[in-house]
């Protein structure tokens, strides 16, 4: 009789401690759960080269410099970071063409995650100017875009091949 008077009394135990709305003992164990969210880099790629094509004095030759792209990977609760692009006089080895007579067109920008991300037109020049600006960004996000560079080619340029250094960078 003792037996069955322990089971009834661990059934009975057992059906108040699964009762929704019970308080739970004080000695039950509360576990505290921890994770870290990584973050990483501010970074940036674009092409190692780009040939505009050709023209003669007097025209603008333009081209797409091909894809450039910024990445945030800092995790960041409010993200913002600039472009800026700058070029160096364009020489054929006895010729110059100034830096000055180039533009840098960022046209449309796609992003992912959250960033608003803002182009803006620019006539080059050897000194850094903003040509993409990152807003209000959250967590880790990317812009890119296939700006269109251009060259006024002077009417008392001479022919040949010339070559100049545009200089793109994030912070």
């Amino acid at each position: 009789m003792r037996a069955r008077s322990l089971s009834v009394a661990a059934v009975a135990a057992a059906i108040v401690l699964v009762q929704p709305g019970l308080a739970v003992a004080a000695d039950d164990p509360n576990t505290t759960v921890t994770y870290t969210v990584t973050s990483g880099a501010l970074s940036m790629s674009a092409p190692v080269s780009a040939n505009l094509g050709s023209g003669a004095p007097g025209t603008t030759i333009s081209g797409a410099l091909g894809t450039v792209t910024v990445t945030d990977d800092r995790a960041l609760l409010s993200a913002s970071w600039t472009v800026t692009a700058s070029e160096t006089d364009f020489t054929n080895g006895a010729s110059t063409i100034p830096a000055t007579d180039a533009g840098y067109d960022p046209g449309s920008i796609t992003t992912t995650g959250t960033i608003t991300a803002t182009g803006t037109p620019v006539t080059l020049s050897h000194t850094a100017t903003p040509v993409v600006t990152g807003t209000s960004g959250v967590g880790d996000n990317t812009a890119t875009w296939n700006p269109t560079v251009s060259v006024s080619v002077p009417p008392s340029a001479v022919g040949g091949n010339y070559t100049g250094t545009l200089t793109q960078s994030v912070a």
